[in-house]
């Protein structure tokens, strides 16, 4: 049967069209695969070729407040093996047992392993760069040296704590290395090269280098120089005193930036293995929580002031010794008492008895809104971790006797941080900052700040008159009261003592207890709030006017004239005790000669220096008060020449 032409054309026109869709698809498909998947394809084939040698980020510095650098890196190559490469394993692996002082069974291991690229770990791990330049000399085919670091702390154990370490994979594990893991270690670098199946290099194509991208450097609060007088006198303390612990924080108190913080024992974070995980994991300042006794007393004292029931001047309390509370005796610690006094005096005397009368003037509810509001029960917010909340006794189970004795400070736990938080609040003017140790995120390259922290108010706690008159009563608990251990002629120190009772299984200790002291100046403006807790001392009186406060003066006077804090003075005469040594005020002997100097019979020696019959300059500068005996030295010279 004979088929028409125009069937034939149908037919050919639809051959044709569908010849040309299939073309068409063929072609979109193409394009497709070229253009929108040409870029992955390509990816995927180089996966397939490539080998990457890892190269470890830089990782970002970390800085006092003044870039004195306190962590910071050190070269440390890596060994790498890519086993396709090693044309003879046997003899690789001796050499490299050899090198590394391994085990040459686990070399072989380790170079015959079936994977693209094998780390000798641990031998071969941040190594040093002389055994890395030993390795690199033996030329053996598929060895590769990666350039690597390791984590650095110039100082040692220098605010240990604080910092934390970095482990192998310089990844942060404790302290700020860990908080700021993110920021601090940056992203890593690579070199790719192509090989074939085989695993055999391709000669013809590139290496291949993507950079490492550094991380930032942390510029902290912490101010070097506090801190190094903060470690001297905690190891001071720790070579006298022995004790089982000891905590020392610094803070400036009007903007809540940390300034030293450091705690006994410790420990090298270069040598972090070394140590029990006790002693590496417990930052005591702001994890350890106890009884903070007598300190917590100026908590009650700013309550009571700023709700009006105390006059410190004209207010008055017998102390017999004890005072009774719900069938109980409370005890003073001065055996029969202090008598009749002023509540200024019962600040200074840290009478207990005395606070129990505040605490009740106040009831449960206006004391504990107090004691919360200056951030007791809650974290500070303190940028580390493993901080500790504290303990206070539910209100609905606060009776008499509960309430008593949270009033001088006993039943109730504390952190250290907490207890300098809340005290910097109570004489800088009444305002809860909280405390910070990142200060600046600083570009490694540029030197430019990426980003900064600013202090931080919680609220305002109470007014600037309760603060100031806080400010002066403290102040007189140094010149006149407990904490004279704490005096510092020239600087306005004030200051509360503290001596905890330490608990076991449901009973306080005998003979072991937390003596602390919490100072600041110049107590008219102050600058510096330190705390110090030292843990059951040995072979001494237990009590923190006669342990922690001497601390905290010589802490405190050898920083306030690091920060260029001038002595003046306009201090509190200090009440002298029987074992004080009295101080004399230097006299002003420029002008005069060694003859008429010596014929004062001044109590003071002597150190001339230059030529001249007169004094022309001399130090300490008039008015100054020292020591009876101290050395005065002169400077002695001719006026008239001077003057020509």
């Amino acid at each position: 049967m004979r088929v028409s032409n125009v069937t034939v054309r149908k037919r050919l026109v639809l051959v044709l069209g569908f010849g040309l869709l299939i073309f068409l698809i063929i072609a979109v498909r193409l394009g497709y695969v070229q253009f929108a998947l040409g870029d992955w394809l390509t990816d995927r084939a180089e996966d397939s070729w490539s080998r990457d040698i890892p190269f470890e980020a830089m990782r970002g510095e970390i800085l006092d407040r003044n870039d004195v650098v306190l962590a910071t890196n050190v070269s440390a190559p890596s060994i790498l093996v890519v086993p396709r490469q090693v044309k003879n394993p046997s003899d690789t692996a001796e050499q490299l047992a050899a090198a590394l002082n391994m085990d040459h069974k686990k070399a072989y291991e380790l170079v015959t392993k079936h994977e693209s690229i094998v780390r000798i770990n641990p031998e071969g791990r941040k190594i040093s760069k002389e055994k890395a330049n030993e390795v690199r000399k033996l030329g053996l085919d598929g060895v590769y040296i990666a350039e690597d670091s390791k984590r650095h702390y110039p100082f040692g154990s220098y605010l240990s704590h604080v910092l934390g370490f970095a482990g192998i994979d310089n990844q942060g594990l404790t302290g700020l290395e860990l908080y700021y893991d993110e920021n601090l270690s940056g992203e890593k670098g690579r070199v790719s090269f192509f090989s074939d199946a085989k695993g055999k290099r391709l000669p013809d194509l590139a290496d291949e280098y993507t950079p490492p991208i550094d991380g930032l450097d942390l510029r902290l609060t912490i101010d070097s120089r506090i801190q190094t007088i903060i470690e001297r006198e905690l190891d001071i303390a720790e070579a006298t005193y022995n004790p089982d612990g000891a905590i020392a924080i610094a803070m400036d108190p009007n903007t809540g930036e940390i300034l030293g913080m450091s705690s006994r024992p410790d420990y090298d974070p270069e040598n972090f293995r070394e140590v029990p995980p006790e002693i590496y994991n417990q930052n005591k300042p702001v994890w350890m929580q106890y009884e903070p006794g007598s300190t917590f007393k100026i908590i009650t004292l700013a309550a009571a002031l700023e709700e009006n029931e105390v006059n410190l001047e004209k207010d008055t309390f017998n102390d017999p010794g004890h005072i009774e509370v719900a069938g109980r005796k409370l005890r003073c610690w001065k055996k029969g008492g202090h008598g009749h006094q002023t509540f200024l005096e019962v600040v200074q005397n840290s009478c207990n008895p005395g606070f129990v009368e505040l605490g009740e003037r106040l009831g449960t509810d206006r004391l504990f809104d107090y004691i919360e509001s200056f951030g007791f029960g809650k974290k500070t917010g303190i940028d580390l971790q493993g901080e500790g909340t504290g303990i206070l006794f539910n209100r609905d189970n606060v009776g008499p006797l509960e309430l008593a004795t949270t009033a001088f400070g006993q039943g109730v736990a504390v952190t250290p941080l907490q207890q300098v938080t809340a005290v910097s609040a109570a004489i800088n003017g009444g305002y809860l900052y909280q405390p910070y140790l990142a200060k600046e995120w600083v570009d490694k390259d540029t030197g430019e700040v990426y980003s900064s922290q600013t202090p931080i108010v919680k609220r305002r706690v109470i007014s600037e008159d309760t603060s100031n008159q806080i400010r002066h009563a403290l102040e007189s608990v140094v010149a006149l009261g407990t904490g004279k251990g704490a005096y510092v002629d020239g600087y306005r120190v004030g200051g509360k003592t503290g001596t905890a009772q330490k608990a076991k299984d449901g009973r306080y200790l005998e003979n072991n207890h937390i003596v602390s002291f919490i100072g600041f100046a110049p107590a008219d403006d102050p600058k510096l709030v330190i705390y110090v807790a030292i843990d059951n001392p040995k072979d001494t009186l237990q009590f923190g006017g006669i342990v922690a406060a001497p601390i905290v003066g010589k802490m405190m006077e050898d920083s306030l004239r690091a920060i260029g804090v001038e002595k003046r003075k306009d201090q509190i005469e200090k009440e002298l005790a029987w074992n004080d040594e009295p101080l004399i005020e230097v006299p002003d002997l420029v002008g005069l000669t060694v003859n008429e100097i010596n014929q004062a019979y001044y109590d003071l020696r002597l150190d001339t220096s230059g030529e001249g019959p007169e004094v022309l300059a001399q130090s300490p500068e008039p008015g100054m008060k020292v020591n009876t005996g101290s050395t005065i030295r002169l400077y002695m010279g001719d006026k008239k020449e001077t003057n020509d």
